[in-house]
Protein backbone atom coordinates (compact mmCIF):
# COMPACT_ATOMS: atom_id res chain seq x y z
CA UNK A 1 0.00 0.00 0.00
CA UNK A 2 1.73 3.30 -0.86
CA UNK A 3 1.78 5.29 1.85
CA UNK A 4 1.51 8.91 0.38
CA UNK A 5 -2.15 7.66 -1.32
CA UNK A 6 -5.76 9.05 0.21
CA UNK A 7 -7.77 6.21 2.03
CA UNK A 8 -10.85 6.72 3.82
CA UNK A 9 -10.13 5.50 7.21
CA UNK A 10 -8.26 6.05 10.23
CA UNK A 11 -4.71 4.16 10.56
CA UNK A 12 -2.08 4.58 13.72
CA UNK A 13 0.50 1.64 13.31
CA UNK A 14 4.66 0.40 13.31
CA UNK A 15 6.28 1.15 10.39
CA UNK A 16 9.91 1.82 9.99
CA UNK A 17 11.41 5.11 8.50
CA UNK A 18 13.58 3.25 6.05
CA UNK A 19 10.38 2.17 4.94
CA UNK A 20 9.23 5.76 4.94
CA UNK A 21 12.01 7.21 3.33
CA UNK A 22 11.94 4.92 0.54
CA UNK A 23 8.16 5.60 -0.46
CA UNK A 24 8.66 9.65 0.45
CA UNK A 25 11.53 9.35 -1.93
CA UNK A 26 9.47 7.67 -4.97
CA UNK A 27 6.62 10.57 -4.46
CA UNK A 28 8.77 13.65 -4.84
CA UNK A 29 5.73 15.86 -5.89
CA UNK A 30 4.44 15.77 -2.69
CA UNK A 31 5.04 18.94 0.27
CA UNK A 32 6.22 17.06 3.13
CA UNK A 33 7.49 19.04 6.43
CA UNK A 34 10.09 17.86 9.01
CA UNK A 35 8.72 19.81 12.16
CA UNK A 36 11.42 20.03 14.91
CA UNK A 37 14.13 19.03 12.39
CA UNK A 38 17.61 19.76 14.49
CA UNK A 39 20.51 19.69 12.92
CA UNK A 40 19.48 16.22 11.16
CA UNK A 41 16.67 17.27 8.98
CA UNK A 42 15.37 14.31 6.67
CA UNK A 43 16.29 14.29 2.76
CA UNK A 44 12.86 13.75 1.64
CA UNK A 45 11.41 17.19 3.68
CA UNK A 46 10.33 20.36 1.21
CA UNK A 47 10.05 21.99 4.53
CA UNK A 48 11.51 21.98 7.92
CA UNK A 49 10.63 23.44 11.21
CA UNK A 50 12.02 24.29 14.48
CA UNK A 51 11.80 25.89 17.52
CA UNK A 52 15.21 27.38 17.28
CA UNK A 53 16.44 29.21 14.50
CA UNK A 54 18.63 26.83 12.09
CA UNK A 55 18.10 29.21 9.05
CA UNK A 56 21.88 30.25 8.61
CA UNK A 57 22.66 26.17 8.83
CA UNK A 58 20.14 25.38 6.03
CA UNK A 59 20.94 27.97 3.88
CA UNK A 60 19.60 26.37 0.59
CA UNK A 61 16.60 24.91 2.17
CA UNK A 62 12.71 26.10 3.08
CA UNK A 63 13.62 26.77 7.00
CA UNK A 64 10.68 27.77 9.15
CA UNK A 65 11.25 28.89 12.69
CA UNK A 66 8.43 28.15 14.93
CA UNK A 67 7.16 31.03 17.47
CA UNK A 68 3.66 29.60 19.06
CA UNK A 69 1.87 26.99 19.58
CA UNK A 70 -0.29 26.93 16.85
CA UNK A 71 2.08 26.05 13.95
CA UNK A 72 2.33 28.72 11.34
CA UNK A 73 1.04 25.93 8.34
CA UNK A 74 -2.65 26.35 6.36
CA UNK A 75 -4.71 23.02 7.19
CA UNK A 76 -3.56 20.38 4.98
CA UNK A 77 -0.88 22.31 3.85
CA UNK A 78 1.08 19.32 3.28
CA UNK A 79 1.07 16.06 2.36
CA UNK A 80 3.22 14.23 4.81
CA UNK A 81 4.76 15.48 8.27
CA UNK A 82 7.51 14.26 10.08
CA UNK A 83 8.20 14.81 14.08
CA UNK A 84 11.25 12.53 15.55
CA UNK A 85 11.98 12.42 18.75
CA UNK A 86 9.69 15.67 19.28
CA UNK A 87 6.38 15.23 20.81
CA UNK A 88 7.80 13.73 24.14
CA UNK A 89 9.45 17.43 24.97
CA UNK A 90 6.81 19.32 24.18
CA UNK A 91 4.09 20.52 27.57
CA UNK A 92 0.84 20.61 25.87
CA UNK A 93 1.62 17.34 23.49
CA UNK A 94 -2.25 16.50 22.75
CA UNK A 95 -2.42 20.16 21.01
CA UNK A 96 0.85 19.56 19.52
CA UNK A 97 -0.39 16.50 18.34
CA UNK A 98 -3.72 18.25 17.26
CA UNK A 99 -1.81 20.48 15.60
CA UNK A 100 0.14 17.54 13.45
CA UNK A 101 -3.64 16.36 12.41
CA UNK A 102 -4.68 20.04 11.35
CA UNK A 103 -1.65 20.55 8.52
CA UNK A 104 -1.14 17.08 7.19
CA UNK A 105 -2.93 14.38 5.95
CA UNK A 106 -0.33 11.89 7.23
CA UNK A 107 2.73 11.45 9.30
CA UNK A 108 5.78 9.66 10.93
CA UNK A 109 5.98 9.73 14.48
CA UNK A 110 8.99 8.48 15.87
CA UNK A 111 9.66 8.10 20.06
CA UNK A 112 11.98 6.76 22.51
CA UNK A 113 10.44 3.36 24.16
CA UNK A 114 9.89 3.60 27.38
CA UNK A 115 13.24 1.78 27.91
CA UNK A 116 15.54 3.40 25.36
CA UNK A 117 14.38 6.79 27.24
CA UNK A 118 15.29 6.14 30.61
CA UNK A 119 19.15 4.53 29.09
CA UNK A 120 20.26 8.08 28.06
CA UNK A 121 21.43 10.38 30.49
CA UNK A 122 20.10 13.62 28.79
CA UNK A 123 16.71 12.06 28.79
CA UNK A 124 16.33 12.94 32.82
CA UNK A 125 15.98 16.55 32.26
CA UNK A 126 14.97 16.68 28.45
CA UNK A 127 12.12 14.48 28.27
CA UNK A 128 8.66 15.37 29.84
CA UNK A 129 6.54 12.06 28.66
CA UNK A 130 6.83 8.67 28.33
CA UNK A 131 5.07 7.15 25.22
CA UNK A 132 4.08 3.38 24.44
CA UNK A 133 1.79 1.59 21.60
CA UNK A 134 -1.08 -0.67 22.03
CA UNK A 135 -0.83 -2.90 19.54
CA UNK A 136 -4.23 -4.30 20.02
CA UNK A 137 -6.46 -1.17 20.47
CA UNK A 138 -3.89 0.87 17.55
CA UNK A 139 -3.43 3.50 20.39
CA UNK A 140 -0.62 5.49 21.26
CA UNK A 141 -0.63 5.73 25.34
CA UNK A 142 0.74 8.70 26.80
CA UNK A 143 2.07 9.31 30.69
CA UNK A 144 4.47 11.35 32.38
CA UNK A 145 7.59 10.43 32.38
CA UNK A 146 9.19 8.03 35.30
CA UNK A 147 12.97 7.38 35.76
CA UNK A 148 12.95 3.29 36.43
CA UNK A 149 16.50 2.35 35.71
CA UNK A 150 19.91 4.56 36.46
CA UNK A 151 21.29 6.24 33.26
CA UNK A 152 24.53 5.14 31.69
CA UNK A 153 24.52 6.16 27.93
CA UNK A 154 24.90 9.37 26.26
CA UNK A 155 22.50 10.47 23.38
CA UNK A 156 25.79 9.81 20.40
CA UNK A 157 26.58 6.31 22.53
CA UNK A 158 22.85 5.27 22.40
CA UNK A 159 22.58 5.57 18.91
CA UNK A 160 25.14 2.57 18.22
CA UNK A 161 22.60 0.75 19.50
CA UNK A 162 20.02 1.15 16.87
CA UNK A 163 21.03 -1.37 14.28
CA UNK A 164 21.04 -4.24 16.65
CA UNK A 165 18.29 -2.89 19.14
CA UNK A 166 16.45 -0.14 17.80
CA UNK A 167 13.10 -1.77 17.86
CA UNK A 168 13.64 -1.94 21.39
CA UNK A 169 14.93 1.69 21.43
CA UNK A 170 12.53 3.72 19.25
CA UNK A 171 8.86 3.67 18.44
CA UNK A 172 8.39 4.43 14.72
CA UNK A 173 4.70 4.51 13.73
CA UNK A 174 2.82 5.51 10.95
CA UNK A 175 -0.33 7.42 10.94
CA UNK A 176 -3.16 8.68 8.79
CA UNK A 177 -6.06 11.01 9.50
CA UNK A 178 -6.00 11.22 13.17
CA UNK A 179 -3.24 10.29 16.04
CA UNK A 180 -5.33 8.47 18.72
CA UNK A 181 -4.13 8.66 22.63
CA UNK A 182 -4.95 7.60 25.77
CA UNK A 183 -4.13 8.77 28.92
CA UNK A 184 -1.87 5.91 30.82
CA UNK A 185 -1.91 6.21 34.82
CA UNK A 186 -1.44 2.63 35.31
CA UNK A 187 2.53 3.44 36.22
CA UNK A 188 2.19 5.29 39.60
CA UNK A 189 5.67 6.72 40.95
CA UNK A 190 5.04 4.99 44.58
CA UNK A 191 4.99 1.73 42.65
CA UNK A 192 8.56 2.40 40.93
CA UNK A 193 12.00 0.99 42.69
CA UNK A 194 14.66 1.99 40.60
CA UNK A 195 17.42 0.25 39.41
CA UNK A 196 20.33 0.96 39.81
CA UNK A 197 23.11 0.13 37.15
CA UNK A 198 26.17 0.06 39.73
CA UNK A 199 24.18 -2.96 41.02
CA UNK A 200 23.63 -4.54 38.20
CA UNK A 201 27.66 -4.04 36.83
CA UNK A 202 28.59 -5.37 40.51
CA UNK A 203 26.64 -8.20 40.24
CA UNK A 204 27.89 -9.15 37.08
CA UNK A 205 31.37 -8.87 38.32
CA UNK A 206 30.79 -10.55 41.10
CA UNK A 207 29.29 -13.53 38.74
CA UNK A 208 32.53 -13.65 36.43
CA UNK A 209 34.60 -13.71 39.49
CA UNK A 210 32.95 -17.09 40.90
CA UNK A 211 32.73 -18.24 37.50
CA UNK A 212 36.80 -17.45 37.13
CA UNK A 213 37.16 -19.31 40.80
CA UNK A 214 34.93 -22.14 39.94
Amino acid sequence: MNIIQDNKFKLLKRTSINYINKTLKNNNNNKILDIGCGYTANSNATTIADVQDFSNFYKDRNFVKIENKKLPFRDKEFDFVIASHVIEHVEDFQFFIKELERIAHKGYIELPTRLGDNLVFENVTDHIWWFAFDDVEKILLASKRKQCISPFLSVSSSKKFDSMFRESMVLELFWEDTIEIKIDNSIRNESITKISFLKIVKKYLSKKLRQIVN
